[in-house]
């Protein structure tokens, strides 16, 4: 067996209970970073082994304990798989550069904390089977509440509770729902479930529709889709600087969890439940489309208006995993890791602004030093062309992209939606540049000018390698959406990843 597929979940793991040992204060913040950058090196090299396996569509699947898939737990590793991997490394390498240059050490259990974030990614990523989705969600979720509440008083904590007991509501509904599948289906497993949900017999079909409609409920939660974003900007925007910009992940591992169980069950060969939810995912989409932008003009604080272009982000690949065309789906493969890369950006720049301004933080009615031509706001600047999605970056190809394969029959709605969503964001990211950087006070002559927070070269260049990413990702933009477009074909045609996993239950093992 392929001992290549579990690696990105048992080194991070490994990880975090080395981190855990090193916390002792004998052996100070040095070693504890040591050993956080050497799990991430030995990460970066498992994901670049797993996503040149699978670059030529092979699907590797990993049975844990050998036992069959269908008793036991699989991983499966396949195009999609692989680049959700690779875009949660390159995220989490500027983040834990950003943290290294010394929030680490006012966060209790941060290095661990994060690799059990990770683990949760990354399991929830290569899992085959629902149930461990959820074990996976969790194991991201118990985390991320770590990294939040860390070092947090006052309004970050109640923010961040209310952050837990949403997720944990969520959570609640996933296992309920997974009750309700095993029930009423018999298996857990994905690729078995897809072909026992085209078998369902008319007297079932109300109860499975219901099921299925209460586990996509849980996949938008997750992915903050109207009416159940309203916990995401706050929290976001509360959040220490390299937390934050991890989060921008989180949403989208909602999303890939969507698009994996849609491709999977409610495929063309799904019978009655062919399409199933698609039409809501769209129209809800289109919704948060436009409610994100709305939130992005009316937000009166950076921090929070950057959370919106997270809300943004998730709303325009719902419309575009929703539609199910090669073109589009390929397209919004694109814009996933661009519009992760580019809100994490922006967070790290955000922090970087708020230390500069004093006490005035990242609230743009107030006017306070932060001259235009500093570092932080050319950072700044590019940032807001990227996720704009203004010529020549990723954000303008990945839409372009994704209005030109639109079918006809959406063409209206969607150009609607997203031009004018693009309008909104230019619209107020302007604003809040123009304020944070040309609103600036005017001394007088005699009076000293006020001391400016110390800016670290490694948060300057956390922000810049997030930022480079989007500018690669324009450079080579053939081959990525030559790589985009094969994902999609295989996302569209799963009857490989069905029977890989298949093949690997025969009917009499041998001894």
């Amino acid at each position: 067996m392929n001992h290549a597929v579990i690696l990105p979940i048992l080194i991070p793991l490994f990880g975090a209970a080395c981190s855990l040992f090193v916390e002792h204060r004998r052996y100070g913040p040095k070693v504890q970073r040591t050993v956080a950058w050497t799990t991430l090196a030995a990460l970066a090299a498992s994901v670049a082994l797993l996503f040149a396996q699978t670059a030529d569509g092979t699907i590797a699947v990993y049975l844990l304990g050998d036992w069959p898939s269908r008793l036991g737990i699989a991983l499966v590793a396949d195009r999609l798989s692989s680049w959700m991997l690779l875009t949660t490394l390159l995220l989490a390498i500027p983040c834990l550069l950003h943290a290294c240059s010394g929030w680490d050490r006012r966060a209790p259990h941060f290095h661990a904390l994060f690799q059990f974030q990770l683990v949760g990614l990354n399991g929830a990523f290569l899992t085959g089977d629902i149930f461990n989705l959820f074990v996976f969600f969790e194991v991201m979720l118990i985390a991320s509440y770590g990294l939040l509440l860390s070092g947090g008083r006052g309004l970050r904590m109640r923010i961040g509770l209310h952050y837990v007991v949403f997720n944990v509501t969520a959570s609640t509904l996933f296992l309920i729902a997974l009750g309700l599948l095993y029930a009423s289906l018999g298996s857990l497993n994905m690729a078995e479930l897809s072909q026992r949900i085209a078998e369902v017999p008319p007297t079932h079909l109300t109860l499975v529709k219901a099921t299925l409609g209460l586990l996509l409920l849980v996949f938008c939660s997750k992915a903050a889709l109207m009416p159940l974003y309203l916990w995401l900007p706050e929290a976001y925007a509360r959040a220490p600087a390299a937390v934050a910009a991890l989060f921008a992940i989180m949403t989208k591992v909602g999303l890939y969890a969507m698009l994996r169980v849609s491709s999977l069950w409610f495929g063309e060969d799904a019978g009655a439940m062919a399409g199933y939810g698609s039409q809501w995912l769209f129209w809800a989409g289109v919704a948060t489309l436009i409610l994100g932008g709305l939130g992005v003009l009316a937000a009166a604080r950076l921090r929070v208006l950057i959370s919106y272009l997270v809300v943004v982000s998730a709303a325009t690949l719902f419309i575009a995993f929703s539609v199910r065309t090669p073109e589009v789906l390929s397209a919004g493969l694109y814009y996933l890791p661009h519009s992760t890369f580019v809100a994490a950006a922006l967070f790290l720049i955000a922090d970087l602004i708020r230390r500069r301004r004093g006490g005035a933080s990242d609230r743009k009615e107030v006017i306070a030093p932060m001259p235009g031509k500093e570092t932080p706001a050319v950072l700044f600047l590019i940032a807001a062309v990227s996720v704009a999605g203004l010529p020549p970056l990723s954000g303008f190809l990945a839409k372009a992209a994704l209005l030109a394969g639109m079918p006809a029959a959406y063409t209206g709605v969607v150009w609607a939606a997203v031009l004018g969503s693009s309008l909104m964001v230019i619209v107020g990211i302007t604003r809040g540049g123009i304020r944070l950087f040309w609103r600036v006070p005017v001394l007088e002559e005699g009076v000293p000018p006020p001391r400016k927070a110390p800016t670290r070269t490694v948060e300057l260049f956390a922000a810049a390698l997030l930022l480079c990413y989007g500018i690669g990702m324009s450079v080579f933009a053939n081959p990525l959406m030559q790589y985009t477009d094969a994902m999609a074909t295989q996302l569209l045609t799963p009857q490989d990843y069905v029977g890989e996993l298949r093949a690997t239950t025969p009917e009499i093992r041998q001894p």
